[in-house]
C-alpha cells in the first residue's frame, strides 16, 4: 500500500527544505519524481538544486536534459515518470497521477499560503477517503519536523 506523507511548511520555504528531502530519498536508494504545479516552478526548482550548497551536488534532470530514465530524481509538471521513481513528491499544488503506482508520496505544502493550505487540507481528505496509509508532519519552531498524525 502507498504511504502518503504530508509536510506543512511554516519556517522555511520549499526551496530550502525540499533538497535535504531529496537527499534522503537518494541515501536509501530511492528513485524519486517530483511534480510542480507550472513548468516555470520547475525550471526554477531545477537551478536550485544544483545551487543550493556549494559542498554538495544532488544529481538530478528534467525534460529536455536527457537521459530521463537514468536520472536518480527527475523533475516535471507532468504526471510522468519516466525514471521509474517509487516515491513522487508533489509540490506548489500540482494535480497528482495515480498514487497507487507508488510506494510513497509527499504533499509539500507551504502552510503561510491560504491557497495552498486549502488545497493540502482538500487532498488530504481524498487520500483518507481513498484508504491510504496518511503521515502529516509539520515544522516546529527550530525547523524540525514533528509527527502530528
Amino acid at each position: 500500500m502507498t504511504e502518503v506523507l504530508f509536510y506543512h511548511l511554516e519556517r522555511r520555504g520549499l526551496d530550502d527544505v525540499l533538497p535535504g528531502l531529496l537527499e534522503k530519498c537518494l541515501e536509501r536508494g530511492w528513485r524519486t519524481v517530483v511534480q510542480t504545479g507550472s513548468r516555470e516552478r520547475c525550471e526554477a526548482l531545477n537551478q536550485r538544486l544544483w545551487d543550493y550548497r556549494d559542498d554538495s551536488f544532488l544529481p538530478h534532470g528534467s525534460s529536455g536534459d536527457g537521459f530521463d530514465a537514468d536520472q536518480p530524481v527527475y523533475l516535471t509538471d507532468a504526471p510522468d515518470n519516466p525514471n521509474g521513481a517509487t516515491v513522487r513528491f508533489l509540490v506548489d499544488r500540482a494535480d497528482p497521477p495515480d498514487l497507487a503506482a507508488y510506494e510513497r508520496a509527499v504533499f509539500v505544502f507551504d502552510g503561510r499560503d491560504a491557497d495552498e493550505l486549502a488545497d493540502a487540507r482538500a487532498r488530504w481528505k481524498a487520500v483518507k477517503a481513498a484508504d491510504f496509509d496518511l503521515t502529516y508532519w509539520q515544522q516546529s519552531e527550530s525547523g524540525r519536523w514533528e509527527k502530528k498524525a
